[in-house]
């Protein structure tokens, strides 16, 4: 059965996101619903005063974000930006773009989040000192997929040699 190219946004179904306390989100699956290859995209909805992500930036993929609705604040580099609906954001890779998008009004925040789907690709949080790596797909990809993906701290390194003997 082919998919059809056209799905509106009223037509996707929202799933519960977060860690608990300031991290909440509804996620709505776009590019699997429409058969896409090479780019990822979802809806995002922030409540009011809350994130999706902590703060963070890609080696691999790129990211740009749609402001559909609402207004926020994004954390981007050293700097924060407010942006309202219609604004669009690029993040590409690199530890030059780390960010974040908050909401920080009183009425939900809704986004279209769309990246490049390369993968592996190797994620920092430099607020926590994490790392990330996922391959066999990519983050926002299927984690049916995914076949090895790991969250350490760069702290926690042990030398290539370790263990090897």
């Amino acid at each position: 059965m082919d998919k059809s190219p056209i799905l509106n946004l009223q037509d996707v179904e929202l799933t519960a996101w977060g860690g608990g306390g300031r991290f909440e989100a509804k996620l709505g699956a776009v590019a699997t619903r429409l058969g896409a290859k090479k780019l990822g995209y979802r809806l995002v909805v922030l409540p009011p005063g809350k994130t999706g992500w902590p703060y963070h930036f890609h080696y691999v993929n790129e990211e740009m974000f749609f402001i559909l609705e609402g207004a926020g604040t994004l954390r981007y580099g050293d700097k924060e930006y407010t942006v309202r609906s219609g604004d669009i954001i690029c993040a590409p890779p690199g530890p030059e773009t780390p960010h974040q998008l908050t909401n920080t009004s009183g009425k939900e925040l809704r986004y279209l989040a769309v990246s490049t789907m390369e993968e592996p690709d190797v994620f920092e949080y430099p607020d926590s000192g994490k790392f990330g790596v996922f391959v066999g797909s990519a983050p926002g990809g299927s984690a049916e997929r995914r076949v090895f993906s790991i969250f350490s701290r760069k702290s926690s390194a042990v030398d290539y040699w370790d263990g090897e003997e």
